[in-house]
């Protein structure tokens, strides 16, 4: 029996496939000679055409990089080829500061060291919407010709001009002394990926970063900010937590291509984007006196929303998915926007969530504040009277006819009550999120490509999170019984 690749599919941030078997050097070749001439028809005025070509650390990256490169430049395109891995945000921020059409990234973001992928960044330097894939869907199967005249290539740096746009953010000089003085240790999980050095480079100094060679297996794991990925920083945080020091400790943790980031505080607790970005909005609202709009998705915490009240922030609900946030950023004056998987972004910088940003965000959040990262999270707790705890699991389901099953129930037998609790409101923006008379709230929202349902919650205490969960999972089990 032949082998038949899946069709070439954009999600919610390009394309992705299993090396060798969907992403091939003829795919590749295919989608990059039409995405630049896609870029050209919707980016093209005023501009040059120029693209940006780039990759992070995935095995054989730079090899489809340079693939990528030569179709663009038989297309007729001036390409800027990255000459090293560089984070996916600042390859956005060179299409933009750069003036091209768009930028071309070589990545599979989180996924399991199998695949790669293709991103495509629009001019504006983030991630182009649905309009622009399916034009370079639709185009699939038309024939490619060669530009009478080829363009050229050039090698690039992407990191000093990245590098410089971020220190001027940032109030770097007090975090350097910090970590030099020893009042501060950071130590960095970059889990084998593209914000290996980044910190060093923004910073000025060395840190601690754990496994920042290059394993395109990433130690047999996914490249994602999950707790469960990072033992060895977790365990290292509780180590240095038992030694006599009045010094602070921070973990930070990157995803492959460091557009997403978590955390650990000092004493190894992992804090995921949802404790974060309570920390962000307050440093960002009172400590840098910033203004503009929250946006969050809904699976985010109920915390954002109270600290934004409180400091007469307005709140914006999305989708889930960072390329909501990002479409809002393009019309409105945003202050911060993040989700619950570790992708947050900010009015201030390119529409495109970056993990280096946010870290620096969160260094200075500390040395201004003197605080452990949990000690700050736990201040905001009280300063709004709104204390929770989240989670979240991902229920392999039986089938996709198990997953219609699941949804046919939801629509035609609404639920009343979760786990002994009267349900008050069911939003549908995007899954069923219900909202309990005890307070908390439970999200139920299927995978669009595959047979699993995600459940996410937040109750007042991690005992109620848990007993939802398992009630949410049982009920699901139930359906399909």
């Amino acid at each position: 029996m032949l082998f038949s690749p899946a069709p070439i599919k954009f999600g919610t941030d390009g394309w992705r496939g299993v090396i060798a078997a969907e992403f091939t050097f003829e795919r590749v070749a295919l989608v990059a000679a039409i995405a630049a001439q896609v870029l050209a028809k919707n980016y093209g005025n005023g501009r040059e055409p120029r693209i940006i070509v780039g990759y992070d650390r995935r095995f054989m990256a730079e090899d489809f990089a340079k693939l990528v490169a030569q179709t663009v430049q038989e297309q007729g395109f001036e390409v800027l080829l990255s000459t090293t891995y560089a984070p996916t945000p600042a390859f956005s921020w060179a299409a933009k500061y750069e003036n091209a059409l768009g930028a071309l990234v070589l990545t599979a973001s989180h996924n399991p060291a199998k695949y790669l992928g293709l991103k495509v960044k629009g001019a504006f330097g983030g991630s182009v919407g649905p309009e622009i894939t399916e034009q370079i869907e639709a185009l699939l199967d038309t024939p490619v010709t060669l530009a009478d005249k080829p363009g050229t290539i050039t090698d690039f740096d992407p990191w000093p001009s990245y590098v410089k746009g971020l220190q001027a953010m940032v109030n770097v000089a007090p975090i350097k002394a910090a970590i030099e003085e020893g009042k501060l240790q950071v130590f960095a999980d970059v889990m084998h990926g593209a914000a290996s050095g980044g910190l060093a480079r923004l910073l000025g100094c060395e840190i601690n970063e754990l496994n920042s060679d290059r394993d395109p297996l990433f130690g047999g794991a996914s490249p994602e900010p999950l707790a469960k990925y990072v033992p060895e920083l977790l365990n290292t945080l509780k180590t240095e937590s038992e030694k006599e020091s009045s010094n602070v400790r921070i973990g930070l943790i990157f995803d492959g291509d460091c557009d997403r980031i978590a955390a650990a505080d000092g004493r190894g607790n992992f804090l995921s984007s949802q404790g974060l970005i309570p920390i962000l909005i307050d440093h960002l609202a009172q400590r840098k006196g910033q203004q503009g709009e929250v946006v969050k998705t809904v699976s985010g915490s109920d915390l954002f929303s109270r600290l934004a009240e409180l400091y007469h922030l307005p709140v914006f609900e999305t989708a889930i998915g960072y390329k909501y946030i990002g479409d809002r950023m393009m019309t409105e004056s945003v202050l911060v926007g993040g989700e619950e998987s570790g992708g947050i972004g900010y009015g201030n910088h390119i529409p495109e969530r970056d993990a280096l940003l946010s870290a620096l965000y969160v260094l200075e959040a500390i040395v201004e504040s003197g605080q452990d990262i949990s000690d700050l999270y736990r201040s905001l707790q009280d300063k709004t009277h709104f204390h929770s705890e989240y989670d979240r699991i991902d229920l392999p389901l039986a089938s996709m006819e198990t997953r219609a099953k699941l949804l046919d129930s939801l629509e035609k037998n609404p639920l009343t009550e979760i786990a002994g609790q009267t349900i008050t409101d069911c939003i549908t923006k995007d899954g069923y999120k219900f909202r309990m008379a005890g307070g908390g709230w439970l999200l139920i929202r299927f995978s669009g490509t595959e047979p699993v349902l995600r459940l996410y919650c937040e109750a007042p205490n991690n005992e109620r999170v848990q007993e939802v969960l398992l009630w949410a999972k049982n009920w699901a089990n139930s359906i399909d019984a």
